[in-house]
């Protein structure tokens, strides 16, 4: 069973960009633009890119296992739509390579926990919300 319903795979799989939130050892946040695809064999978020092992994003994740991934854009005239991604991430040596050989080896994997998406099939203003695995502390709140 998928996590994410199809629309909402067809949706990232037309997006070259998302924003991965993660946040460092002291507690600051730190948000950059990354790309992604979605693992339909694992039903992941898989987040590749050059020196990745090397970024600050991959040290705060290899540190305390969780991120977050966001996907929007607005097309006219204001429809805004996206898909929110929350989980357990792993920093992993192997695999960033998959569907692009020009990527470094090293990569970014993100577990769902939770997923939000709105203007997917839905309106905009009516996200749909919904947890999909074992809770992370901070989706408790």
């Amino acid at each position: 069973m998928n996590v994410f319903a199809s629309k909402e795979i067809e949706y990232l799989r037309n997006q070259p960009l998302g924003r991965l939130a993660a946040v460092d050892g002291v507690g600051e946040p730190h948000v950059v633009p990354v790309s992604f695809r979605h693992n339909a064999v694992l039903d992941t978020i898989d987040i590749g890119g050059h020196s990745l092992s090397r970024c600050k994003k991959f040290r705060d994740v290899a540190r305390n296992g969780r991120a977050a991934l966001v996907v929007d854009d607005v097309l006219p005239p204001w429809r805004a739509r996206g898909v929110e991604v929350r989980g357990r991430a792993e920093a992993l040596a192997e695999g960033g390579q998959q569907g692009n050989a020009d990527l470094d080896p090293d990569q970014l994997r993100i577990a769902p926990t939770k997923i939000v998406a709105w203007g997917i099939d839905t309106d905009a203003y009516n996200p749909n919300s919904r947890s999909v695995g074992a809770p992370e502390e901070s989706d408790a709140a």
